[in-house]
């Protein structure tokens, strides 16, 4: 159960990004506000920096990809369906 729970979570935290906003002065002020952290208010490691570039290419990713349907048909061994799971908007 502590898989699907997370699986929920992750799903709810990529809905909820303002990166995943279809306005784009939303998109704008988050990403805005990304950069501002980078600038040289103190001294950023190697590794702080590759995390940021990381993430800003992992968002950017899944900000241009269509939106996923998935409908998963599970049936029983007599041939009568045993689940029917919808992930997805339709």
């Amino acid at each position: 159960m502590s898989e699907r729970n997370s699986l929920v979570e992750l799903a709810n935290f990529i809905g909820r990004s303002p990166l995943a906003s279809p306005d784009m002065s939303a998109r704008n002020k988050a990403l805005s506000g990304m950069t501002e952290r980078l600038l040289p208010r103190q001294r950023r490691s190697v590794g702080d920096l590759m995390n940021v570039v990381l993430t800003l290419s992992a968002r950017t990713r899944r900000m241009v990809q269509e939106p996923v349907n998935i409908d998963l048909d599970v049936f029983a061994p007599g041939g009568k369906r045993a689940l029917v799971m919808r992930l997805g908007d339709k």
